[in-house]
């Protein structure tokens, strides 16, 4: 079963410019017929730029909404209408807020959470046990939530959110703010958790490391449309046309300029160069680097994904999807 289903979904809003009595109406739309199926135990990236729909999009996937028109179900239910039993079978995180009780250690949030959710208490406390050894909270359990790093209370919130055995999480921005030591420990347990329990992972992030470490699937939307549904490996290889080709010589080298090939840095001995493989074989150019100077060391990269995001952005909402 589908953990996400979408059908020409549309959401648009009334705005009203001007004051007073001169105030003019007009209509904004957020979505504009988006649809998409989520297969139960996949890991997506939702991404787009600000005001690109996906914010509004999940609002409504969870029950926060309403659609203007289109379809929607999420586990077979409806969200607005069937929110509360939504509720029992999804995980929500939101990176600028928290469900944590700012002045109560975790602890007492995840006990309230189990009674919330009417949790058997037997079974509450073997998942908490678990979640706590898993995502290593046993240090700050009993600590107020005030009082914890940002890295600490981001985990304490993903915890919360997997209490119920929730078969669907919800994750808006999880790594912001965090230190790159936090923000890959964050990283690495959430795919974990998609990998080893099959809980579909529905993610939004401007971080492109968030998505290439998280998802396998990534949607990219803009204008309130779909631009881009593909894996992320398929992402780079079709839209992105490029290596980076990093070199380190034993003395300086040659500058001597190759078609198809920009040098990004220059350093010391070290250089970067971006290679237009449509133009020309990285072979070749490896081929033509050694005989600059000898070489060090020298290895192969793909762009960074931001570059194949924002390449994706620019091409705006006419852009085939695969």
């Amino acid at each position: 079963m589908n953990a996400v289903e979408i059908k020409n979904l549309r959401k648009t809003f009334e705005l009203r410019i001007g004051k007073g009595f001169n105030r003019a109406r007009t209509e904004v739309e957020a979505v504009n017929d988006i649809s998409l199926q989520v297969p139960g135990g996949q890991s997506l990236a939702f991404i787009g730029p600000n005001g690109a729909g996906k914010s509004t999009t999940i609002k409504i996937l969870t029950g926060i909404l309403r659609p203007s028109s289109g379809s929607v179900e999420v586990l077979g239910l409806q969200p607005w209408s069937q929110r509360s039993k939504l509720a029992r079978e999804i995980g929500v995180v939101f990176g600028q807020r928290s469900q944590l009780w700012y002045h109560l250690p975790p602890d007492d949030t995840f006990e309230l959470l189990a009674r919330v959710h009417e949790l058997e208490w037997s079974e509450f406390r073997k998942r908490r046990d678990m979640l706590v050894e898993r995502f290593k909270l046993a240090s700050f359990l009993k600590t107020q939530v005030r009082k914890l790093s940002l890295g600490q209370r981001m985990r304490a919130e993903i915890a919360a959110s997997l209490l119920h055995r929730p078969r669907l999480v919800f994750l808006d921005e999880p790594t912001i703010g965090l230190d790159v030591v936090a923000r890959q420990e964050l990283r690495d347990l959430l795919r974990e958790w998609n990998r080893e329990e099959g809980v579909t992972v529905f993610l939004t992030s401007h971080d492109a490391g968030d998505v290439e470490a998280v998802a396998e699937r990534v949607v990219v939307v803009n204008h309130g449309r779909i631009v881009l549904d593909d894996s992320v490996g398929n992402m780079r290889k079709d839209y992105l046309n490029s290596k980076l080709l990093r070199v380190v010589f034993h003395q300086a080298p040659a500058e001597k300029t190759l078609p198809g090939v920009k040098l990004l840095s220059s350093e010391h001995y070290s250089r970067t160069f971006e290679v237009d493989t449509r133009r020309i074989p990285v072979s070749d150019v490896i081929t033509a680097v050694l005989t600059f100077a000898p070489v060090a060391d020298l290895s192969i990269e793909d762009p960074p994904l931001e570059d194949v995001i924002a390449h994706l952005y620019a091409a705006g909402p006419c852009t085939a999807v695969s």
